[in-house]
């Protein structure tokens, strides 16, 4: 992480649906965030209704006038549109940038008086008054633990490294939208029809013409889902099931509320990882290694895999500090 980085007081965010499930619940939103893995039709509709689809890619930098390819620039949009005017604030950018187009959604008395606060303001300001709130860094802070070794001032030579970036796709007043903090407007990409598959036919489409520009078989991008949390349905479907006497509906339910359970500890086990400071841990590992004679050996080992890793990086062109 730079120096500009660091100061800015916002970290980086991990593309993770436990991550961004905490988040929502800091903000007082009864809502989910789930991976998607595909596009199609199958795996969108067994998670609707959905709300906004998030999309993290390769950020490149790019002269687009008109908002890019398929889309145009809607400087009148109505909606709830804030720029990204500090680095790394893109992922809960992205995240309130779709909660603030959800009509009568609930949130947390901190995100409605926010929300409420910058009504109004055009999108630069809004920008500054959502990265000014300390409790919103904060709670985007909370996954994202600030890094507890620093290399800066040793003078080592640096690469640069590549960019990602959160974006926001959702439907508004009959259209699809495009919100990225980084364009100075909304991006229209056309209007939907309300039945089969809605709004998210549209946006499928506008996601896969994006995905299309990388190289075949790149992994440069990851899509997540902001949908209603299927457990409260989920549990009153089964109480009617077991009301009606329904068994085969009953077993079905509490297969899927296991699995709904399960994720959500397997979520909760992870992020309690990343809350954690692991520099003690490896500290203490290291001393004990030396105390009985194997912290040399280990360097050596991982010094030549490190060397065999450059070699195969290099041999298949690819750039690799050797440092």
């Amino acid at each position: 992480m730079s120096d500009e980085d660091s100061n800015s007081g916002w970290q980086l965010t991990e593309s993770d649906p436990g991550v961004f499930t905490e988040l929502l619940k800091s903000l007082g939103v009864p809502l989910i965030v789930d991976d998607l893995y595909s596009l199609d039709a199958e795996s969108l509709a067994a998670l609707k209704p959905i709300h906004a689809l998030i999309f993290l890619f390769k950020w490149v930098p790019t002269k687009d006038s008109d908002g890019g390819p398929a889309g145009t620039y809607d400087p009148d949009f109505p909606g709830f549109f804030a720029h990204q005017v500090v680095n790394n604030a893109c992922a809960t950018l992205a995240v309130v940038n779709a909660l603030g187009n959800i009509p009568s959604l609930p949130t947390g008395p901190q995100l409605a008086e926010l929300l409420s606060f910058t009504t109004g303001m055009d999108p630069q300001t809004r920008g500054l008054v959502l990265t000014s709130a300390d409790w919103l860094r904060e709670a985007h802070n909370a996954l994202s633990p600030p890094n507890a070794i620093s290399l800066d001032g040793l003078e080592l030579p640096r690469q640069a490294e590549e960019a990602y970036h959160f974006v926001v796709y959702l439907p508004y007043m009959g259209a699809v939208y495009e919100l990225d903090g980084l364009k100075p407007h909304a991006v229209r990409h056309g209007a939907y029809e309300e039945s089969g598959e809605g709004w998210l036919k549209t946006a499928r489409e506008v996601i896969e013409a994006r995905i299309n520009t990388y190289p075949m078989g790149a992994l440069e991008f990851s899509l997540l889902a902001l949908h209603d949390d299927p457990l409260p349905t989920l549990q009153s479907q089964l109480q009617e099931a077991q009301t009606a006497g329904n068994s085969a509906v009953e077993a079905d339910l509490l297969a899927r509320i296991s699995n709904e359970n399960a994720k959500r500890e397997n979520w909760a086990f992870e992020n309690s990882l990343r809350r954690h400071n692991h520099v003690s841990l490896v500290h203490g590992l290291l001393l004990a290694l030396a105390k009985i004679g194997k912290l040399e050996p280990a360097t050596t080992k991982a010094k030549e895999t490190m060397k065999e890793k450059i070699k195969k990086k290099k041999e298949s062109g690819e750039a690799m500090d050797e440092d």
